[in-house]
């Protein structure tokens, strides 16, 4: 799962960034609006924590912008306390969701977690395929009831397959969900990290469709 954090408090923005690092999602920064925009109109993310007093472009002016020209990635919106006004034009504007500022970090990975659920169309922190459970809570994995340890790329395939289990998901989108924007992204290493993922939950789950990518496959418990 990527995510864009676009905050211009510096500090704040690597706290974020870190934590979300840190749960194993990949991370993009910005820290203006203009920068910020350009990001979430050029790279594709599955979620986006955004602040509304940001220079050059602010919150508002960037989301509006953002869902008119048909982006529907979720935003967590970042808003002064005491600044209900703010609150009622982010939602206005096309935010998911909203922080109020002074904020715990855990709550911030809590609502993002929740809205990348909804936008998949899932109720619960738990995905489940046949007898694979993922946990995107305590980002641990079982299988018949067993934990299976994954490296860091193998959680965040294995999470991006199951967060859209049964659609064909290309080569190309795996790369761009699994790694930042300065990373060197290279579409074989995907076959690298499906191997590896098959020999630790089987051959069954994971289907290659030929010219397309691959497809989850386990019904849900």
């Amino acid at each position: 799962m990527r995510i864009l954090v676009v905050e211009d408090d510096k500090n704040l923005n690597r706290q974020i960034s870190d934590a979300l690092a840190e749960a194993g999602y990949v991370v993009d920064s910005a820290y203006d609006g203009e920068e910020g925009h350009f990001l979430g109109d050029t790279e594709p993310y599955d979620a986006v924590i955004l602040d509304i007093g940001l220079p050059e472009m602010d919150g508002i002016s960037v989301i509006e912008q953002w869902r008119r020209d048909g982006k529907k990635m979720p935003v967590l919106m970042l808003t002064a306390r005491d600044r209900w006004s703010d609150k009622v034009a982010g939602i206005d504007a096309g935010a998911d969701d909203y922080v109020a500022k002074p904020f715990h970090i855990e709550e911030v990975l809590a609502r993002v977690r929740a809205l990348i659920r909804r936008a998949a169309g899932h109720a619960t922190t738990e995905l489940v395929c046949g007898a694979l459970r993922l946990d995107t809570k305590t980002s641990k994995v079982d299988l018949d009831g067993a934990p299976v340890k994954l490296t860091s790329h193998e959680f965040r395939l294995l999470a991006y397959l199951m967060h859209h289990m049964g659609e064909v998901v290309s080569r190309t989108e795996l790369v761009e969900h699994l790694y930042d924007q300065d990373f060197d992204r290279d579409s074989n290493t995907v076959e690298v990290f499906v191997g590896r993922l098959r020999k630790k939950i089987g051959n069954d789950l994971i289907e290659t469709v030929r010219g397309m990518g691959y497809r989850m496959h386990g019904l849900a418990e």
